[in-house]
């Protein structure tokens, strides 16, 4: 019996990538930089490379051309980035529901330690600075929770950790 027939493009269709309007302003930020000086930069290294002669054994002209490509690729993941973005805006947020753009108050129920993390899109994620993914384990337990719900997260070693939802606010001004 053969199975569901599926599109082998979905595996390779892009997502959308969820943005605050801080995260959206970095991202065209980074790639004015890299489209203009970076850019100028490369390519002025190549032309330099290409003057010390024979490029078939010119490792500096290897190297600009590696940074070179390296360089496009990330302009073109921002461009497409870009491209599927959608804004989240303050207006758009409620303080009843967990949502991309809720600064989420949770105390552990074991521990009783009481955490803040601001939940966001993939392409902004710093779980150092206490921003998680809505994709993230503990951001995907978060999203469309209510105040006074607990939810339990799975975590690599242990048992699951059960997280109290305290406060929720709008994280965007």
């Amino acid at each position: 019996m053969v199975g569901p027939i599926t599109n082998p493009l979905e595996a390779h269709m892009p997502k959308d990538v969820i943005l605050t309007p801080e995260g959206l302003q970095k991202l065209k930020d980074e790639l004015g930089v890299l489209s203009t000086e970076r850019r100028r930069e490369v390519a002025e290294r190549i032309k330099e490379a290409r003057e010390f002669g024979d490029i078939t054994e010119n490792s500096e002209y290897d190297d600009a051309k590696n940074e070179q490509a390296m360089l496009e690729s990330r302009i073109a993941t921002l461009q497409e980035k870009l491209r599927l973005a959608s804004v989240i805006q303050a207006e758009e947020l409620s303080t009843d529901v967990v949502q991309v753009g809720s600064v989420v108050h949770v105390k552990d129920v074991k521990t009783g330690k009481s955490v803040k993390y601001t939940i966001v899109g993939s392409a902004e994620a710093k779980p150092q600075e206490h921003k998680l993914s809505n994709e993230s384990p503990v951001g995907r337990a978060l999203i469309g929770r209510k105040r006074n719900e607990t939810v339990a997260v799975k975590v690599p070693r242990g048992p699951a950790r059960k997280l109290k939802i305290t406060k929720i606010d709008v994280g965007l001004k």
